[in-house]
């Protein structure tokens, strides 16, 4: 396999990431969506499904016998302690994922998206080249997130604030979307970005085959 350069694509919740991580899909990337990770490994009869319900109980689990991601989220938003603990069962099995997928990918492959919301948070974006943050204003973040997810706007906000603050996470982007325009505006800054990285690795003899 030749040298990989993995991009870290993050954002505030409800940015629009997942939009980016599509458009990066249409460029021809590999994406590693941590979230469908994430679901993955708490399905039931995993190891991190069973951890989860003898630490938080049989409330968490849902009358078709899946895990309740409602009500274990409003445990964990509103508990930091909770979260800590949610984060230190699910994390290492999201790792076990992210490796194993990062030894399927094709022998050609010079550029990996790894899509994770908490990147910065849970300190994955050390083991990226870069980090593309993908971001739009608070007041536009609580709107969004309240009706996608259906939640008040003292949920939104508790959800908003378990996360590193967008202004810090812009400080710590090589990267950054701003996502408050049309598709066709973040479509042109998401295909440059590509580009310039594309260009960037043909000129550079350690991602050259």
């Amino acid at each position: 396999m030749t040298t990989l350069f993995i991009i870290g694509l993050t954002g505030g919740i409800a940015s629009g990431k997942s939009t980016v991580s599509d458009m990066l899909q249409e460029l021809g990337l590999p994406v590693i969506d941590a979230d469908q990770v994430a679901r993955e490994i708490v399905e039931p009869g995993q190891r991190a499904f069973n951890e989860i319900v003898r630490e938080f109980g049989p409330a968490v689990v849902g009358p078709d016998g899946q895990l309740n991601r409602k009500v274990l989220g409003d445990m964990v938003f509103s508990n930091p302690d909770l979260r800590l603990k949610l984060n230190s069962i699910t994390h290492p099995r999201l790792w076990e994922v992210f490796d194993y997928r990062m030894g399927q990918l094709p022998e050609d492959t010079k550029i990996v998206v790894w899509d994770v919301p908490l990147l910065l948070e849970t300190g994955m974006d050390k083991k990226v080249d870069e980090v593309w943050l993908v971001w739009v204003d608070v007041p536009r973040q609580i709107e969004r997130l309240m009706n996608r997810d259906n939640l008040t706007e003292e949920e939104a906000r508790q959800r908003l604030q378990a996360q590193m603050p967008i202004e810090e996470k812009m400080k710590r982007a090589d990267r950054l979307i701003d996502n408050r325009g049309t598709v066709e505006n973040t479509r042109e800054v998401v295909t440059r970005f590509y580009n310039e990285v594309k260009n960037f690795l043909n000129d550079s003899p350690q991602y050259m085959n």
